[in-house]
């Protein structure tokens, strides 16, 4: 006579883990070998790092804008190198939003795209490049240091909020650093190229500030690409009117500077800004912009030979500093 075994027999149930997997357990909660266990699943902490990782990445690419634009009016002229970088930047977004079939902007977004094309596709790229006809690169990345603070600024009149006096002081202190700084270095009185930097950051901050907004309701990428597209009714005729004013000598220094502020500054750099601008807020991610000083202050030693004068790292610093402190402060 054969004995019944009086074992159970283990069965396995399912338990949901998540919304992406299950995973098979047995009655005492424990896994079977070879039963797959489920990841990590993505949360807020994980999205806020990817979003500074993009704005960084932005932030990287900005910092060679000055550097390119150097060398790119080794071959062209300012006028001709700005209108050629907005039109060859078009194409490649014209061609990413054609390829993807993405439909035209709402109209209510089309105030706030006129904004991010007037600021970010026209005046900064203008502004800063007929500054640097007169002005080393190290002279204006320092100035455009404030860029971070103008650009916090502008969100907090946008978006309403109130900053303490912390705040405040803190940025009257850099905006004295700066202005100091370059009144020493143009022989006690402002130039030319400084008024253009100083109108380039205004333009900037507004298309900055603008374009984060958008980013909220729609792909950071399209933010930027149908602002470029936009602006080709004016961007085509400059170019083709600046070419044929302006001589053009193509070296491999112009014809690289010329690519990178076109696809680098003008198109890629600004899609992985204003997706980390979605991501993070645009206050949080405008600081990141506190290293692009002095990313392009190493720029211009390696890139251009250039000899940084001795007050130029220590503004940088303190330009730093002062901003830092804005951030910690309510706002």
């Amino acid at each position: 006579m054969r004995a019944d075994n009086s074992a159970t027999v283990q069965n396995s149930i399912a338990v949901s883990a998540g919304p992406e997997a299950t995973r098979t357990v047995g009655h005492d909660g424990s896994s079977p070998q070879g039963a797959p266990r489920p990841g990590p699943r993505p949360g807020p902490r994980s999205g806020l790092r990817a979003g500074t990782l993009f704005a960084a990445l932005g932030v990287v690419a900005f910092s060679l804008t000055f550097p390119a634009t150097a060398w790119g009016l080794e071959g062209f002229g300012p006028w001709s190198l700005v209108a050629v970088r907005s039109v060859l930047a078009a194409v490649i977004a014209g061609v990413c939003l054609l390829s993807l079939r993405v439909p035209l902007p709402d109209r209510s977004h089309l105030a706030g795209l006129a904004v991010v094309g007037a600021g970010v596709v026209l005046g900064f790229p203008l502004l800063t490049t007929l500054a640097l006809e007169t002005s080393s690169t190290a002279h204006a990345a320092v100035v455009v240091g404030l860029l971070p603070l103008t650009t916090a600024l502008f969100s907090a009149l946008r978006m309403g909020t109130r900053p303490s006096r912390t705040f405040w002081a803190a940025a009257s202190a850099g905006a004295a650093v700066v202005i100091a700084f370059t009144v020493q270095q143009s022989g006690g009185a402002l130039g030319g190229a400084d008024t253009y930097l100083f109108a380039a950051l205004l333009v900037c901050a507004a298309g900055y500030t603008e374009g984060g907004r958008l980013a909220r309701v729609m792909p950071g990428w399209q933010v930027i690409g149908w602002a470029l597209v936009l602006c080709l009714p004016l961007t085509v005729p400059v170019a083709a009117l600046a070419l044929s004013y302006e001589p053009v000598e193509l070296t491999a220094h112009s014809v690289a500077g010329l690519l990178w502020v076109a696809a680098g500054s003008q198109f890629l750099g600004l899609v992985v800004w204003y997706r980390g601008m979605a991501a993070v807020g645009i206050s949080k991610a405008s600081q990141l912009q506190l290293a692009q000083p002095l990313l392009t202050l190493v720029w211009s030693v390696l890139l251009l030979g250039e000899h940084l004068a001795p007050a130029a790292p220590l503004t940088a610093a303190a330009v730093l500093v002062c901003i830092a402190v804005t951030q910690r402060a309510r706002s």
